[in-house]
């Protein structure tokens, strides 16, 4: 993500419905999962801008960590009762994070080359029982200028997102699509976009705040989803097959794990922002 990009997020993800009805749904599952009290550690790995651990750590104990100095700089500005880091995961938080009772690794492994490599390293960091929400964007049919601005190598089937963690003691609690109700409208703008050749708002993005009214109404749908993602987590009733994000809670397992990487068999990405010379300054806090 580029700076502007970062500027703008910090700018408009306390309003903007996608960041608000986002951090609602992660807030109500982390509640399900690991108790509000200053024991229980929450980890988010690439944090942006710190909006969505400022929300998750409330009550708890929280740091975040990011390598862009941009996006911690604006982290810690706005929320300085949480420790936000510069540098790279796990390498950098080997003190902590084998204390960790929940870890965030929300809309990054799309910016990561080798995914494999750094989930896999990332859940042998921590010990056992601990959980992870981990989300990405859904769906390459709705691929846009939106995600090479955002330097994404690729968006997620559900096969490709499971595969992250087949074969290593995870259990998988929760497997679902979200962002679901507003899916076709989505889907609609992007097909759009990509015939104009051009994004649908700011820095190269379709973020964009709309009239507060409308910002209101969005924010209710896409945060409404939380109640059905809520159920499914408690085993009452099934996710969404399709949406704009895919969502995982996992949760550690007894049992050793190897760092591995992407295995060769895989499709090619649908982007490689290296090759193409863009620079990644952090990873991104918001990209679906």
């Amino acid at each position: 993500m580029n700076p502007e990009q970062l500027r703008l997020n910090a700018r408009i993800e306390d309003e903007h419905w996608w960041f608000v009805g986002r951090r609602r749904i992660l807030s109500r599952l982390a509640d399900r999962l690991v108790p509000r009290e200053p024991a229980s550690l929450v980890i988010d790995v690439g944090c942006g801008t710190g909006a969505n651990l400022a929300a998750v750590a409330t009550g708890r104990r929280g740091v975040g960590i990011d390598t862009s100095p941009e996006a911690v700089a604006l982290a810690r500005e706005r929320f300085p009762q949480v420790e936000y880091r510069l540098g790279n995961a796990p390498d950098d938080l080997v003190d902590v994070l084998p204390a960790a009772r929940l870890v965030l690794l929300t809309d990054v492994l799309e910016h990561v080359r080798d995914d494999f490599a750094l989930a896999s390293r990332l859940l042998a960091a921590v010990s056992p029982g601990t959980w992870f929400i981990v989300t990405v964007p859904a769906d390459p049919a709705l691929w846009s200028e939106h995600d090479e601005s955002h330097l994404h190598y690729r968006r997620y089937t559900r096969e490709r997102f499971e595969r992250i963690w087949q074969g290593l003691p995870v259990e998988a609690a929760l497997v679902s699509a979200f962002n679901a109700r507003l899916y076709l409208p989505i889907k609609a703008v992007r097909s759009l976009n990509r015939r104009r050749g051009r994004a649908a708002g700011q820095a190269g993005t379709d973020l964009f705040l709309p009239p507060r009214a409308v910002n209101r109404l969005l924010t209710a749908l896409y945060a409404s989803e939380g109640n059905r993602l809520e159920r499914a987590l408690a085993g009452g009733r099934a996710g969404y097959a399709a949406g704009v994000s895919l969502l995982a809670v996992l949760r550690r397992q007894t049992g050793d794990i190897a760092p591995r990487d992407k295995p060769a068999d895989l499709e090619a990405d649908l982007f490689d922002p290296v090759a193409a010379g863009r620079t990644l300054v952090g990873a991104s806090a918001a990209s679906a």
